[in-house]
This record gives structure tokens, sequence and C-alpha cells, in this order.
């Protein structure tokens, strides 16, 4: 089952809002719901613990910058002794329509730095991810720009759904086998209905 979950952004109030922070948003969500603030972690993260059962659940948010999230992952993994399936990596994806989201066992990056670098860093792609969409990118436009970009007034209401309905996702995938989180939340969402 899922013990490490990794909330993928850029740290710094700059960052906030971004595109690229919905990882870290998640988490935040969270942490709302579980009324427990993140303290520095003895790494290149952030760190909440939470008992969930007979086990200690760790969410992480990574210092490194996002083109370097894996650096903090294998810093976390070796840490709380945990392996490759245990990890949950929450991103944004601009492949994917705003007010979507896609739990995924592994596979490619898809193009993503910060999960490439976690791929890189932790010597397999078969690592578990929610993948939130935040497209598409408009045509013409450069990618890092729209990524570092913030939300229009008219998506901001949608983000916020979807941001509760991915915390909704990451918590079941604490209580259930991951599997049973992709049947549940693995679908596809009207933009108004997300």
């Amino acid at each position: 089952m899922i013990s490490l979950v990794v909330g993928l952004g850029n740290i710094g109030e700059e960052y906030q809002g971004t595109r690229h922070n919905v990882g870290f948003d998640v988490l935040n969500e969270i942490c709302r719901r579980w009324k427990l603030a993140p303290r520095e972690g003895d790494g290149d993260f952030f760190l909440v613990e939470k008992e969930i059962g007979d086990r200690i659940v760790r969410l992480i948010w990574p210092t490194t910058f996002m083109n370097n999230s894996g650096l903090a992952v294998v810093q976390a993994v070796q840490q709380f002794g945990v392996t490759a399936d245990e990890v949950l990596i929450v991103c944004d994806e601009y492949q994917l329509p705003l007010g979507t989201m896609r739990f995924r066992r592994g596979g490619s990056d898809g193009g993503h730095k910060g999960l490439s670098s976690v791929i890189f860093e932790m010597e397999t792609d078969a690592i578990a991810r929610l993948r939130l969409g935040i497209g598409p990118l408009p045509a013409d436009s450069d990618a890092v720009a729209f990524v570092l970009g913030r939300f229009t007034e008219a998506e901001l209401k949608i983000t916020q759904k979807v941001l509760e309905k991915g915390a909704d996702g990451v918590l079941y995938s604490l209580h259930n086998r991951f599997e049973e989180a992709m049947t549940v939340y693995n679908r596809n969402p009207a933009p108004d209905e997300a």
C-alpha cells in the first residue's frame, strides 16, 4: 500500500498558485483536513507524518525545485525504508484537460521534468502517480511559461474542485489498494462537474 506521498512543485512564494504547483496544493489540502502543518524534514523536503492503521504515512514537499525532485524522493525512501511500490507522486499534467485526473501505476515521464527526475534517481518508472490536468496547452504557447503561470479566474473554480478530488483520491489510496483507486477515480468529468 502507499505510505509515502510526494507532491511535486517549486518552493517559494513566487511559485504559489502556479499550475506547476498543484502537487503541493493537493498535499496542502490533505493537511488542512488532517489539521496538521508541514515541518522541515531531515533532508531536502518538508514533511507531515500521520498514523493510519498500523503504519505511518508520510507526505513530503521537495525543496529541491521541480527539476531535481528525485533527489528528495530518494532521501525520503532511504530514510523511511519504503520501496518504490509504496510511493505515490502527485503532479501536474498539461496534456490532460483542466478538471481531470489520472492515477497510473507507472510509465514514462510524459515530458514532466519533475517526474523525469524521480524516475532517474529511483532508477525505475514503476512508480505510482496521480496526474492532475492543467491543460490543454494553448497553441503557440511556451510550455515552461504556461506551467509557471497562474490559473485564470474562470479556471480557479474548476481547479479548487479538482484539488479537493485529488486529495480525496490520495486519501482513498492510503486506505485501499492502488488499483481500486484507479478504478474509482480514473474518469473524465466535464470541467464544470470536476
